[in-house]
């Protein structure tokens, strides 16, 4: 078993697919009790709260998991994607993003009614501070970290060639990228600002060939989209 295990983990696709599929078992298992609890009272109490227990819990794990893998990210190239030309297309298409975002709280592009993350409910500063910060550092570093690993390192190049390490980072083929937009859209609540966000970062990717500024525009979006949130209060963001 151990042997199958190593095996598995020196996939190509582990490194990639393991820390998307981390984060998304949370948020399963935050569905699940919500289900359960509609039918087991005990539950109730821990369905209110299970969301600010397993955001700052999945954001370490998650975490962990790409600085233990980190060596085997090589498309991930920061010596030739640290251009002032190319922090500043990250940052400008991220801040465009995020201003489309907000702005596209449309009923017909929501998948369901939102939850609020309004750590506001708690009476504790201490824990309403550290709970921002998990929620801060998780949305802005964490999650364009894997996402990006996933999606457009993995998924745009798995779909152009099943042995997607031959396939260049960045490379466009329309299929590839309306396929992966789309399913990055679905999944957001917000389907259509997904999208967008989807069709933002590929382009991005396709035009710097640099899968981190397309991280960095990513998080620059997220970190926004945080600070908005916090400061106006329209919790159905988060």
């Amino acid at each position: 078993m151990m042997l199958r295990i190593s095996d598995l983990i020196r996939k190509a696709w582990f490194p990639r697919v393991f820390p998307f599929l981390l984060f998304i078992a949370f948020i399963a298992l935050e569905s699940l009790i919500d289900f359960l609890s509609r039918y087991y009272t005990p539950l109730e109490k821990v369905a209110e709260y299970d969301s600010y227990i397993f955001y700052p819990v999945k954001t370490v794990l998650v975490a962990v998991v790409l600085l233990l893998l980190w060596n085997r990210y090589s498309e991930i190239d920061f010596k030739n994607a640290l251009s002032v030309k190319n922090i500043l297309i990250g940052f400008f298409s991220g801040a465009t993003v995020f201003i489309l975002w907000i702005n596209m709280d449309m009923k017909f592009a929501t998948l369901k009614e939102p939850e609020p993350y309004n750590p506001f409910i708690f009476n504790d500063s201490f824990l309403f501070y550290l709970i921002i910060s998990f929620r801060l550092f998780g949305a802005s570093v964490v999650v364009p970290v894997f996402e990006e690993l996933f999606w457009r390192s993995f998924v745009l190049r798995y779909i152009i060639n099943p042995k997607f390490g031959d396939v260049p980072v960045g490379k466009f083929t329309w299929i590839s990228f309306v396929i992966a937009s789309i399913f990055f859209g679905f999944e957001h609540n917000l389907w259509l600002a997904g999208i967008m966000a989807g069709v933002s970062y590929s382009l991005i990717l396709y035009f710097t060939r640099s899968l981190f500024i397309a991280m960095f525009s990513h998080g620059i979006t997220n970190l926004l989209l945080g600070i908005y949130v916090v400061k106006t209060g329209n919790w159905q963001f988060w």
